[in-house]
């Protein structure tokens, strides 16, 4: 069997032939200026075989959560992490760039290139190190999370069962090195997928915007059923899956492609 439960956020558990691969995971109330409106995700997030970490920035690569997972699962994390975020010495930290190869837990990975800024925070001479997206493979079952990445060609990427692919942010304006909902529809189209699941959105909110009033809410509610239009209008909908958050969603095993 196969499924997929989304967190919040990019955290996300793939559910590969009796392995769990998790990606990005993040699982406080509060981050910095950012509150979570959204459920905490239960202890049972942590379940995992595999941990795909992106990019340094600190809602994705979230130490905090990382040590919330079992001391022996494997993370792999961007070229230069460790030296960037000294904590990584003391977990299973398996350091990748973009074109690497490898093997994990059973699970066979593509490390591919993103268009993000990788530094750990804003500070000049903050430590930086590529931002990454991921193919990953197990078994009879494919899957494409691209991190966080702005528009770029996705055309050399092989089609996947699965694609876990951003739409939003966390506040009223994307900035560059996101897509945006039609631009992740274009995306995701240029790999081919046979599910797809919106991430990144409606998940944390800058706390003095969410008060704010209606004249925000948009920004927040909007990016998922943005995405869902353009299916629509693209013919592609049938495959989308917009699963509330902490809900298991199974992926028939008919529909799986090698």
């Amino acid at each position: 069997m196969s499924a997929v439960t989304w967190w919040g956020h990019s955290f996300t558990t793939v559910e590969m032939s009796g392995t769990f691969v998790v990606t990005d995971p993040l699982m406080p109330r509060r981050l910095f200026h950012l509150r979570r409106l959204a459920p905490v995700p239960p202890p049972r997030a942590t379940r995992a075989d595999l941990v795909l970490v992106s990019h340094l920035h600190h809602d994705h690569l979230h130490v905090p959560t990382l040590r919330r997972f079992d001391d022996a699962v494997p993370i792999v994390v961007p070229r230069g992490a460790v030296r960037a975020v000294g904590a990584l010495q003391r977990l299973q930290a398996i350091e990748v760039g973009p074109g690497d190869r490898l093997t994990v837990a059973g699970v066979e990975i593509e490390v591919l290139p993103a268009r993000h800024d990788g530094r750990r925070d804003k500070r000049p001479g903050a430590a930086t190190s590529e931002s990454l997206g991921f193919r990953f493979r197990r078994r009879d079952m494919t899957c494409w999370f691209p991190g966080d990445t702005g528009p770029m060609d996705f055309s050399g990427i092989d089609p996947v069962d699965l694609g876990l692919v951003p739409v939003g942010g966390w506040g009223p304006s994307l900035g560059d090195g996101h897509l945006d909902p039609e631009q992740a529809l274009e995306a995701v189209r240029a790999v081919g997928a046979r599910w797809i699941v919106p991430v990144h959105h409606g998940t944390y909110w800058p706390a003095v915007l969410r008060t704010s009033g209606p004249a925000f809410e948009h920004w927040f509610t909007s990016p998922a059923p943005r995405f869902l239009e353009a299916a629509r209008a693209a013919g592609v909908a049938e495959g989308v899956v917009v699963p509330a958050i902490g809900v298991r969603t199974s992926l028939p095993r008919a529909t799986m492609t090698s």
